[in-house]
């Protein structure tokens, strides 16, 4: 009889609804590695209790099994290699999986908040304004900003990039799309294969 596969043996049936792609050793490449981290990131942004709301969606989403714990989970989250704390382990795709998860669970709560500062961004765009125009954008701008510089390690050239607040702020909203991206329709899935655009053969 054949073995089951990695995600078979987990509980959860989310990760059933997720391909595994066709990447070397099966584990997540590079690039998704710090892309999810940066949406993970944003969605922090937007929410005070975001962080503590992810660690409870572990058991919500019967995901324990595979992130078992809030050390796992931060472990996970710093596999992404721009962190400060970079883990060097791989992050499986059954982990990475899991963070899709808990990430697209919480920001679909936040789908309301995301659309209304986008559309704030835009009509301030259009007028030719900054974002310090609106406070709950400038609010969120300024989080996401001591999120990133907090955490990502400030030697790297990738991070270098951002040390201007104006190209920090034009990432912040880049990312806001892409969590209202995750509340949609096969929004879980669609996030999932964004992230390996490019990686598969």
């Amino acid at each position: 009889m054949q073995a089951d596969s990695p995600t078979e043996q987990f509980t959860s049936p989310i990760l059933k609804t997720l391909p595994d792609p066709d990447v070397p050793a099966q584990v997540c490449p590079r690039r998704a590695r710090i892309q999810l981290d940066f949406v993970l990131l944003a969605i922090e942004a937007l929410d005070l209790y975001a962080s503590e709301l992810m660690l409870m969606s572990l058991e919500e989403l019967q995901l324990q099994d595979v992130i078992e714990n809030r050390v796992d989970f931060w472990q996970s989250r710093n596999t992404n290699p721009l962190r400060r704390s970079h883990q060097r382990a791989p992050l499986s795709l059954d982990k990475a999986k899991a963070l899709v998860a808990v990430g697209c669970h919480i920001a679909r709560r936040q789908t309301a908040q995301v659309r209304q500062l986008l559309n704030v961004q835009r009509q301030l765009a259009a007028k030719q304004l900054t974002p310090d125009h609106s406070v709950p954008l400038a609010n969120y701008l300024e989080r996401f900003r001591r999120h990133f510089r907090s955490r990502m390690n400030p030697n790297r050239t990738a991070i270098a990039a951002y040390k201007e607040n104006e190209r920090l702020d034009e990432l912040a909203l880049s990312l806001l799309e892409q969590v209202l991206f995750c509340t949609g329709t096969a929004g879980m899935e669609r996030f999932w294969s964004s992230l390996f655009d490019g990686e598969v053969a």
